[in-house]
């Protein structure tokens, strides 16, 4: 709680007490209220318990807890690419994916003074770069902060009229900010993929259109990930998304997050997932779950 910049508090302790009264109903999201992981969670679960944690692994720390029933983390922007350490909490955290929320993206400059006046903006890293040539072109220096909406509580806070925070414009009326700028983001598409993580995975599968997401690890020889993706290509299932990190620090093991359309139990999922196994040191799956947008 004493993380949070005091203007958020008593809003975040009457959301933490009202999901302990009914943590099968909570949903826990990374922020401040009014973050835009409160916004897309809100859409989601439009009758669910918001239950505010103040970094990534609180939320997932939550969920493992049974402080929540599910929490929903941002994965990645249209704009500013993956969101940063998610590719490495996910396959550590031992929940499993179980569904998708795209959230249009709208940032908003606000702060006590004019905006003539404002010399920073504080913002969470992927909305300042979200952001970047709107800024640079008015000479206002970024500042990262933990989450958008406490950059608005710490805004408030402050009290400095040369500094604004960029954040959901709901946000400004939550922290008594004014609202200096609306829609700033420096391209209309600005769209956040939302992933939902929860203990396990449902008793049904998902009717409809599915996404499966999973890590590998592809041995270390020669086209090693090329044959590695050859049984994708052979039976027909579409990646819609494939990208590596390092891991250890040895640059040696190449690790890979993949998207794919389609799960488990239909038959070229299965076949093309058996192909990946022969040509990787481990392949493990992170969730199938209904697809929320189409691909391509």
């Amino acid at each position: 709680m004493h993380k949070y910049a005091a203007p958020a508090r008593p809003l975040v302790a009457r959301m933490i007490e009202d999901a302990a009264r009914a943590p099968h109903r909570a949903v826990a999201f990374q922020g401040a209220p009014g973050a835009n992981s409160h916004v897309a969670l809100v859409q989601a679960f439009p009758d669910a318990l918001p239950l505010p944690c103040f970094g990534f692994a609180d939320a997932i720390d939550a969920v493992r807890a049974g402080q929540a029933d599910c929490a929903i983390i941002p994965i990645e922007n249209s704009l500013h690419g993956r969101v940063a350490d998610i590719h490495f909490l996910l396959p550590e955290s031992g929940l499993v994916i179980t569904g998708e929320h795209f959230l249009p993206i709208r940032h908003a400059l606000m702060g006590l003074g004019p905006v003539e006046g404002i010399r920073q903006a504080m913002s969470h890293e992927q909305a300042l770069g979200q952001c970047r040539h709107w800024l640079s072109a008015r000479g206002i220096e970024p500042v990262a902060h933990p989450d958008t909406a406490g950059a608005a509580a710490s805004v408030a806070a402050m009290g400095d009229p040369g500094v604004a925070a960029l954040a959901p414009p709901a946000a400004a009326g939550l922290y008594g900010l004014r609202l200096l700028a609306d829609d700033i983001a420096d391209a209309d598409h600005n769209t956040t993929r939302f992933v939902v993580l929860a203990r396990a995975a449902p008793p049904e599968p998902p009717a409809g259109p599915c996404m499966t997401t999973l890590v590998f690890e592809v041995k270390n020889v020669p086209a090693a990930l090329y044959k590695a993706m050859g049984g994708f290509a052979t039976n027909g299932v579409n990646m819609t998304k494939l990208e590596s990190y390092q891991r250890g620090g040895t640059f040696a093991a190449t690790e890979f997050f993949c998207d794919i359309e389609g799960r488990p139990g239909e038959p070229p999922v299965d076949r093309a997932l058996e192909e990946l196994r022969f040509h990787s040191k481990w392949v493990r799956l992170l969730g199938s779950y209904g697809r929320a947008r189409e691909r391509g």
